[in-house]
């Protein structure tokens, strides 16, 4: 990922055939959480390059996020209340 990339092409990158090692690796961010969350989701950001995209050690992460106004709190409770 050397040149800027949109958040679009971040979204649509495949994971099939991404260079791992272009990826950032998670596990170093180090994001300060003095800052104000604002700042934190910034400094996040920058750090990782892609957010929908990252590695985990060795492992090649991809997110995706669905369009819905449930947030994961109510998600999560869905989830348990049905099992």
């Amino acid at each position: 990922m050397s040149k800027a990339m949109t958040i679009e092409e971040m979204k649509n990158i495949d994971i099939r055939t991404v260079e791992p090692s272009t990826l950032i690796d998670i596990k170093k961010i180090k994001v300060n959480t003095d800052l104000p969350i604002e700042e934190r989701k910034k400094d996040f950001i920058r750090q990782v390059k892609n957010p929908y995209c990252f590695r985990c050690s060795n492992v090649v992460v991809k997110i995706s996020f669905a369009e819905t106004t449930a947030t994961l709190e109510e998600r999560l409770e869905n989830y348990f209340k049905s099992l």
